[in-house]
């Protein structure tokens, strides 16, 4: 008998990725990656172990240029082999000349460009003996839930923003291949779906809801069109960064249905007219206030979170007690607050009435302090009943955490269970609710 061949593959090079910013970002990482190793690359989750790091920054605010540029500076540090990609690398020259040694920057959504930056770096080794991806592709994600990111860019000019200049005009994908890649998503354990795009509402105008075809299906790129189909997966459906367009009433009626969560992002930004106008942010009508009572008649346990700014050029303290009772009014159920920040290119900056950074810090404070007391006695009411908790962690005392369908995953709270022995992560579990604080849950299986 002939001795057996010993087959020696090539090792593969290894690529890192710090992926920093908002989940549109962390899905661009994932199509990176999942290019790369469909290219035959191996992923590192360290710098000692990576032949390449592809930084993802963050451009949007100061805080958050000074957060990618210090992630550059560390993987330059550990690794050296650095190729930036992202909103920063918008400010290409900037990058350069403080770290003349990185090899490649690249904009936002320039997904070709990285891989090419990283196959000169270090060429890949082809073999045609390795299963190289999973169906769903390669996620940043724990497997049970999943970012579906149903378009790119922004057709608003809001004063403070620049993302357009960033990312670019509304550009929606086709609701077939969202559909196939959702399906792809469910198919491989993902028990929640999280949508998001920057305007997820005006998803489709651009291509005016034009029909495509799935399995001999029509269907409109339309967001009520698209979450029904997506609600139809058997998948929790969870949508964000929502404008509460008049159409908005529709996707109420599929939470009624069951088909989406009772879960709204809506980015208010702000609520007085005079500072919404000043901002130029779209749907800042009067009615909005109805609308939210008329929802919550619908959808009585409809879940809203929010954003808001405090301190934007102009604002009075008048403007701002109009805020802090609109939320009074509204029972805003999660908010973030931002101190107003200068962005370099938003026509903001030109905007007089400039709010000083102690009214800025004084507003903040109390703002938090108004949201904190509506949270709790809207989380209060949740004691004694029983929700469905997707569970996002357990320990081996018999512990375990999740989030309802009241709350998305790292911005929201939590519910913390006890005696949960014998369920495992990516479980959906039926909790009775014992207590409540101002962020989080607490319960037991039943």
């Amino acid at each position: 008998m002939a001795p057996a061949m010993t087959l020696t593959l090539d090792t593969a090079p290894r690529v890192g990725m710090v992926s920093l910013g908002c989940p549109k970002a962390l899905v661009d990482s994932e199509r990176i990656l999942t290019q790369l190793r469909a290219d035959g690359y191996a992923l590192s989750a360290d710098y000692a172990g990576a032949d390449v790091v592809i930084v993802n920054t963050c451009g949007f605010l100061d805080s958050a240029k000074a957060e990618s540029l210090d992630a550059i500076g560390e993987a330059m540090a550990e690794n050296g082999q650095v190729i930036v990609t992202g909103c920063l690398g918008h400010e290409a020259d900037a990058i350069r000349a403080r770290f003349p040694a990185i090899l490649a920057v690249t904009g936002p959504q320039q997904y070709e460009a990285v891989v090419d930056a990283v196959r000169l770096a270090a060429p890949p080794v082809k073999s045609a003996y390795l299963d190289l991806i999973p169906d769903a592709g390669l996620k940043l994600t724990p497997r049970h839930y999943s970012y579906l990111k149903i378009s790119e860019g922004c057709d608003h000019r809001c004063a403070f923003c620049i993302i357009p200049s960033l990312r670019g005009d509304l550009a929606s994908r086709p609701p077939a291949a969202i559909l196939r890649e959702a399906e792809a998503l469910v198919r491989n354990g993902s028990k929640e779906l999280l949508v998001i795009a920057q305007d997820t509402s005006a998803y489709g105008v651009d291509l005016r809801h034009a029909v495509s075809t799935l399995g001999g299906r029509p269907l409109r790129a339309h967001i009520t069109d698209l979450s029904r189909e997506l609600g139809l997966l058997g998948a929790w459906v969870r949508l964000h960064y929502i404008y509460p367009y008049p159409h908005v009433d529709q996707l109420i009626g599929l939470m009624s249905e069951g088909l989406l969560l009772p879960y709204l992002d809506i980015p208010f930004q702000h609520a007085s007219p005079t500072v919404l106008r000043a901002m130029r942010r779209p749907a800042n009508d009067s009615k909005v206030l109805d609308r939210i009572h008329k929802w919550r008649a619908e959808v009585p346990d409809l879940a809203l979170r929010s954003t808001f700014v405090v301190g934007f050029p102009g604002e009075t303290e008048a403007d701002f007690q109009y805020l802090i009772d609109w939320l009074g009014h509204a029972q805003i159920d999660r908010a973030g607050c931002f101190k107003y920040e200068a962005v370099a290119g938003a026509a903001a900056n030109a905007l007089p009435g400039a709010v000083p950074e102690d009214v800025k810090e004084s507003r903040w404070h109390r703002f938090m302090a108004a949201q904190s007391a509506i949270s709790e006695e809207r989380l209060a009411a949740k004691v004694g009943r029983d929700l469905d908790v997707l569970i996002d962690a357990v320990d081996e005392d018999g512990g375990a955490s999740g989030r309802s369908k009241y709350d998305a995953p790292e911005i929201d709270g939590e519910v913390h269970l006890r005696d949960a022995g014998g369920i495992s992560v990516g479980d959906i579990v039926r909790v009775r609710i014992e207590e409540s604080d101002e962020a989080d849950l607490f319960g037991v299986p039943v």
